[in-house]
């Protein structure tokens, strides 16, 4: 295996971004979750019928990440072969 192979590169790099991926989504459910979620249900404010801090945490940041993945995977990650290099060369 090689360590210098571009394709290697390539798959760690969109690893991370899938980890920060990952992380953004908890944190937005979580920050909402949490921060609206907080007060006394008397107190909630409501949206399409839900508490404010489950639509923004679980409707919206389903639709949020939803549309923030299909931009990460159709401008940074790329198609990359899985044969290796030297089984082309004659």
């Amino acid at each position: 295996m090689k360590t210098d192979d571009k394709r290697f590169k390539q798959a760690h790099k969109e690893a991370w971004i899938g980890v920060g991926l990952v992380l953004f989504n908890f944190l937005w459910w979580y920050g909402f979750a949490y921060g609206l979620g907080s007060r006394p249900a008397k107190q909630y404010h409501y949206i399409f019928g839900m508490p404010s801090w489950f639509f923004y945490s679980c409707i919206a940041g389903y639709i949020v990440v939803t549309a923030l993945v299909i931009f990460i995977v159709k401008f940074f990650f790329k198609d990359i072969p899985f044969d290796d290099e030297e089984e082309d060369k004659p």
